[in-house]
């Protein structure tokens, strides 16, 4: 009697590679999850050292900081811009001279602001923001950036 031999795979051949390959599928999300939350914090601790950098260049300027008794959302309002105190006293939509931020970042999520408050008479502001994991020395959850650095 001859036999005649296929060639193939085994329906159990089979199940083992599509097994595999949905494991590393798995795996390959989750590493590319986590992988945007960070690139999303580093962007949060970005946007508020460029967003601390003008804001010097306008107390440089000013000799105080734009004074906002309410939060300003920042970058949620339009094109917001950080202009000189003569055109609009800090913040926005349009400046008529200096202009030390062009457009201000906002955050890279919706759910969530950059919040800036500054009491009278200026001298000194705060930012409060999120971070969704560990930046640097940074844990998750919510952080005050002040002139003297963020905490």
């Amino acid at each position: 009697m001859n036999r005649s031999k296929t060639k193939g795979f085994t329906l159990i051949e089979l199940l083992v590679v599509i097994a595999i390959i949905g494991l590393l599928s798995t795996l390959a999300i989750i590493a590319l999850n986590s992988a945007r939350v960070k690139s999303r914090d580093a962007k949060r601790v970005s946007d508020i050292k460029q967003i601390q950098t003008a804001l010097e260049l306008y107390y440089a300027d000013s000799s105080e900081y734009p004074i906002e008794a309410l939060a300003v959302n920042l970058g949620n309002t339009g094109q917001l811009k950080l202009c000189d105190k003569a055109s609009s006293g800090g913040w926005a939509d349009a400046c008529t001279t200096t202009t030390y931020m062009g457009q201000v970042p906002k955050d890279p999520t919706a759910a969530q602001n950059y919040a800036y408050t500054a009491a009278s008479p200026g001298s000194t502001y705060s930012i409060t923001f999120t971070l969704e994991g560990v930046v640097g020395s940074l844990a998750a959850g919510a952080h005050t950036a002040t002139p003297n650095g963020i905490q």
